[in-house]
């Protein structure tokens, strides 16, 4: 059994790699690959030396499973390859993740998709996927009529252009990938604007939280904010159940959910970083509307966000395998 991973020399292309580490990820051959200006890299992976690879059209010749994250172009030109040659590709992109033929999965919340899939498995947005864990036990319980996100996304969310632009703008330099300076600054603007006047990140959080969770008709609305934090996202979420709720009752329902640190001094960015957790805290009622709930909820994005949850799902992967 083979494992490749490609974008291994970006932010989250070396979380793949630590949190594999961590988990002891087993194969019988690693390969690992990025664009031509980073081949021939040697890195340490599980106390042995590789060799970066060039990725080519001919990368996934016997490679059992692939981990994406290198951007949604390359993921649209070289996962369909990888299918083709029998790879099945867990994508770290937003290439596929609207696409309905394709399992869009976080593993606490809809691992089953999983079972018996060979193919493109889209892994969702970083802030998606923190809030997936909380809302996903909430419509268990109670019901989902409506829920409205306010993000604030660390500049690591950006991968490297992000950071150096914010390291210019606290050295009294210009922003060069921002639209304006980050350093000590907000910016309500995360992609690009559609039509409707949403962003990209906007719509992917609307989009993605309807399909993980299975309700389509799901009333969702979100404002996403770049903030000068290095990493870790916070998401302020508003949510309006179906179903009344005693508030120390559903406290202590989330308390005991995989995944989920329910954390009752400030949880913060800083709090979960370099870990795993999804931290929920203010939780609290909305008292301008029946059935509503306020909560904050924080995790690491490069790690829980995008590499760890990317690992998990391979992790069900080999499991089913066995």
């Amino acid at each position: 059994m083979n494992i490749g991973v490609v974008g291994v020399t970006g932010l989250v292309g070396q979380m793949f790699l630590k949190v594999m580490e961590e988990k002891s990820i087993k194969a019988d051959n690693f390969r690992f690959f990025a664009s031509k200006k980073s081949a021939g890299k040697k890195i340490k992976f599980q106390n042995k030396e590789y060799v970066v690879e060039e990725l080519t059209e001919e990368s996934f010749d016997g490679l059992d499973y692939a981990l994406f994250s290198a951007g949604g172009d390359v993921s649209r030109k070289y996962s369909p390859i990888a299918v083709a040659k029998g790879c099945t590709v867990i994508d770290n992109s937003s290439a596929f993740r609207r696409q309905k033929d394709i399992p869009l999965v976080v593993p606490e919340v809809n691992g089953e998709e999983t079972k018996g899939y060979k193919g493109i498995v889209a892994n969702p947005n970083c802030s998606t996927i923190q809030c997936m864990l909380p809302l996903k036990h909430l419509r268990d319980k109670y019901g989902i009529k409506r829920v409205v996100y306010s993000s604030y996304q660390a500049v690591s969310g950006s991968g490297n252009k992000g950071v150096k632009d914010m390291e210019r703008g606290i050295e009294g330099g210009k922003n060069e990938f921002y639209c304006k300076n980050i350093a000590y600054n907000c910016l309500p603007l995360i992609g690009n604007i559609k039509d409707n006047g949403y962003t990209d990140e906007e719509m992917k959080m609307i989009d993605e939280t309807r399909k993980i969770l299975s309700l389509p008709e799901l009333k969702v609305t979100a404002t996403c904010v770049r903030v000068p934090v290095w990493n870790g996202h916070g998401v302020s979420v508003n949510v309006e159940l179906e179903k009344d709720f005693d508030l120390k009752e559903l406290k202590e329902y989330l308390k005991d959910k995989e995944g989920i640190e329910i954390e009752d001094d400030i949880p913060t960015p800083i709090d979960v970083t370099g870990q795993d957790k999804v931290q929920v805290g203010r939780i609290r009622r909305d008292e301008s509307l029946d059935n509503g709930i306020n909560f904050w909820v924080v995790a690491d994005n490069i790690r829980k966000g995008a590499a760890s949850n990317a690992v998990q799902i391979l992790e069900l992967m080999l499991e089913e395998r066995k």
